[in-house]
């Protein structure tokens, strides 16, 4: 009798651990699809600002058509990457950084237009933009980093194996990490 009892607690722990090891895979997933989905909202901003960035740029600065449409070239590849993972966003986000990187330098070129204030509030949104890109980017890759640890250590590898759970791709922009947008806010930069 001794051993059946013993058996039921090792198998009623046994399922124990399952349960919840299962319950908290969910929630993590769970986060991480939330947390890149106020990533996805923050690009979204970010690519609506540029068509008003280009048109205030291009009115003072002609001659730099290069310039505009390789950020509008830049902004289309990231419009049409949305729906895809965060490696193949990373880049074309990081593009489209570049891009508006280039149009805020050769904003500077131009006094009037930095003076404009319709320029200076675009400006103000810009990095409002660009410092929720960057939380919410960290707030993901936390949360990445979260899930993608429960699922490769042992014991609970065991249950994420059996339940279908998989390690996700972490957000990254190297040429955002390299070359962000320079902002000026009044007397000082933001980046």
């Amino acid at each position: 009798m001794l051993p059946l009892i013993l058996i039921g607690c090792v198998i009623l722990a046994i399922a124990l651990f399952v349960l919840i090891t299962y319950n908290r895979l969910v929630r993590m997933r769970l986060a991480c699809r939330n947390s890149w989905a106020q990533i996805e909202v923050a690009l979204k901003l970010r690519h609506d600002l540029v068509p008003n960035l280009v048109g205030a740029v291009s009115g003072y600065a002609t001659h730099e058509r290069t310039t505009f449409e390789r950020t509008a070239e830049a902004r289309s590849a990231a419009v049409a990457a949305v729906g895809s993972g965060p490696a193949a966003r990373g880049a074309v986000e990081g593009a489209l950084a570049t891009g508006i990187g280039n149009l805020i330098g050769v904003a500077e070129a131009y006094p009037e237009l930095k003076a404009s204030e319709n320029f200076g509030a675009l400006q103000r949104e810009l990095a409002s933009v660009e410092e929720r890109i960057s939380i919410t980017r960290r707030v993901y890759n936390d949360t990445v980093e979260t899930l993608n640890t429960a699922v490769a250590v042992f014991p609970q590898s065991v249950v994420a194996s059996a339940f279908g759970f998989r390690a996700r791709e972490f957000f990254t922009a190297e040429a955002e990490v390299h070359v962000a947008p320079t902002v000026e806010l009044g007397g000082g930069t933001a980046r």
